[in-house]
């Protein structure tokens, strides 16, 4: 998995830390509050969007929302960055794996469609953002995946050519991002996408249930199963 690879980049929600349940309890409190009813294709709409373009999507769909896309990204921030603080927490293997790419010297990078206000309050909780050379948000390029511009943004960032990069990806929009980017791409399993699993599975070229899976060589090759 990580022959010639020059660096690693992670999505951040679902692949590196364990916090994809803050969202659907977010999205809930945040209905509720306005009197919003989920569309039965809610999902599937935002996933792999930027914290903008999910912002967005909500003052386009509820009209009687009446709120800037600036105002409802304010009040998700207050809503979940205590949460990150204070109860997310790394995958399993996670920082083990990071420290063991620290001192193979491949360098490291974080693609979230997350804010970074929101990313870095998770970070710097669990001590991880020391661990990091370059971390972006999909609010800070063009398009949120699947288009690639973020994991190009890190990879620029790290001056790695993008096959030299191995990513790590929890959702199919997220994988497709890392492909278009042409890296190969490890999907990583979370509770969240587990009904995706074999889409993510078609889709990467690696499939893990944790991180302990790289060390002891137990992850799946996906890669071979598309040719």
């Amino acid at each position: 998995m990580l022959t010639g690879k020059k660096a690693v980049i992670f999505d951040m929600d679902g692949s590196l830390v364990d916090s994809m349940w803050i969202w659907p309890e977010v999205d809930r409190i945040y209905m509720e509050k306005y009197h919003l009813v989920q569309p039965d294709t809610f999902h599937k709409d935002i996933e792999g969007s930027s914290y903008t373009e999910t912002a967005q999507y909500f003052v386009d769909t509820f009209p009687s929302l009446n709120r800037t896309v600036e105002q409802v990204m304010r009040e998700w921030r207050d809503m979940t960055i205590q949460l990150y603080r204070e109860k997310v927490f790394p995958k399993p293997g996670a920082l083990d794996f990071l420290k063991t790419m620290n001192q193979r010297g491949i360098l490291l990078g974080i693609a979230t469609s997350n804010d970074r206000e929101i990313a870095e309050a998770a970070l710097n909780a669990r001590g991880l953002a020391g661990y990091f050379q370059s971390v972006r948000t999909s609010c800070e390029v063009s398009a949120g995946k699947p288009a690639p511009d973020v994991y190009l943004k890190v990879a620029e960032d790290l001056h790695v050519a993008p096959e030299k990069c191995l990513v790590f990806e929890d959702v199919p929009n997220g994988i497709r991002a890392g492909k278009n980017a042409g890296m190969e791409v490890c999907a990583v399993d979370d509770e969240f996408s587990r009904p995706d699993e074999q889409e993510k599975m078609s889709l990467a070229d690696y499939y893990i249930h944790d991180y302990y899976d790289i060390k002891n060589r137990t992850y799946l090759k996906c890669g071979s199963k598309r040719k």
